[in-house]
């Protein structure tokens, strides 16, 4: 495995780093595409991935300090402890904000998004896998089985290497989405329930072949953090597809003042 790519001896090009580097510029890329094809405001998207990179990291290390029961300024900055579903919740909330203040339609926009996700996280397991930073799983002798004694958290025995599994899956519902986005982007907020669901199911299974630790039973915290992330994704599809449709809405909206008008005008006739 390669931890680091370079290292000039004061600083180094660090694989994982250099991956999700790579995972936002993919995803600015590819939300300003659907940005411009659907008439919105394209250069949001550089400030929804900006905010998404600030809010995950400090989601991720507040958590991660939560956990640990040490919330220091040391523990807030240091260069571990990068827990994904408190990063999850940290970069929704950054990229909640601008998208309700830019000027693109809100959950259109996060539509959008959604597919993104699954794209970005796919590139991201990449950098863990050629880090070798833990994120594998129990040993396998499994032909696809590795060992990673030069990663970051080294093992000299052949694992399951999970961050492969979960770029293949990721990459996979992408594709899925990616395919069928123009018909699930009739109804806003579909689009955004089903990558909810699909990055819920990826991380559910995917939690089988990891070690990590359980926390209810047999479940892990990413586990039940994943059912929550289903059971909002089906809320939001039920939620969306009862909304009315939004050209009956600016319909509605336009004939209004007409209905309002008309008995006046039937007043001055009777006059």
């Amino acid at each position: 495995m390669y931890p680091t790519i370079v290292d000039f001896g004061f600083v180094g090009i660090h694989s994982y780093g250099l991956m999700l580097a790579t995972a936002f510029i993919t995803s600015v890329f590819v939300m300003q595409h659907e940005l411009k094809r659907r008439g919105f405001v394209p250069d949001v998207a550089a400030t929804i991935v900006f905010a998404a990179a600030i809010g995950g990291i400090v989601g991720a290390k507040i958590y991660y300090a939560l956990l640990d029961g040490r919330i220091t300024l040391d523990e807030l900055f240091s260069t571990d402890g990068l827990v994904w579903y408190g990063g999850f919740i940290g970069g929704c909330l950054g990229v909640l904000i601008v998208v309700v203040r830019s000027p693109n339609p809100t959950l259109a926009t996060i539509d959008i998004i959604g597919p993104t996700v699954l794209l970005g996280y796919g590139i991201g397991r990449i950098g863990c896998f050629l880090a070798g930073d833990g994120d594998y799983g129990p040993p396998s002798d499994l032909p696809w089985a590795m060992a990673f004694p030069n990663g970051t958290v080294p093992t000299d025995v052949p694992v399951h290497p999970t961050p492969v599994y979960e770029t293949l899956i990721s990459f996979t519902f992408f594709g899925i989405l990616w395919s069928q986005r123009r018909k699930l982007e009739d109804i806003s907020g579909v689009l955004s329930g089903v990558s909810l669901i699909l990055l819920g199911v990826e991380r559910f299974f995917v939690e089988f072949w990891r070690i990590t630790p359980r926390v209810l039973g047999w479940m892990t915290g990413a586990q039940i953090f994943s059912i929550g992330a289903f059971i909002v994704g089906i809320v939001l599809i039920f939620w969306a597809r009862s909304r009315p449709p939004v050209e009956a809405v600016a319909e509605a909206v336009a004939a209004e003042p007409t209905k309002r008008a008309s008995p006046s005008r039937k007043r001055r006739r009777r006059r």
